[in-house]
């Protein structure tokens, strides 16, 4: 699995995660903003009537000299 970058509704409401071409598409066609940097999120210009979400699991992986951080979905 590659990165992903996070996504907003205009009322905060969570969607699935897209892919970072996808985010730099809706950016450049201004249909979203960016939200917080790290980790970087964008905000949607626009309300999304019905989110489908799927679960996702939070990871840690306790690491020698740092830790690492995951979500999972599926």
């Amino acid at each position: 699995m590659s990165n992903f970058v996070f996504v907003l509704d205009t009322n905060k409401q969570p969607l699935e995660p897209v892919e970072p071409g996808q985010a730099r598409r809706l950016l450049k066609l201004a249909q979203a903003a960016v939200y917080l940097r790290y980790p970087f999120t964008i905000i949607l210009k626009y309300a999304v009537d019905c989110p489908k979400t799927q679960p996702a699991q939070l990871k840690i992986d306790p690491g020698s000299k740092t830790t690492g951080l995951a979500i999972v979905q599926g």
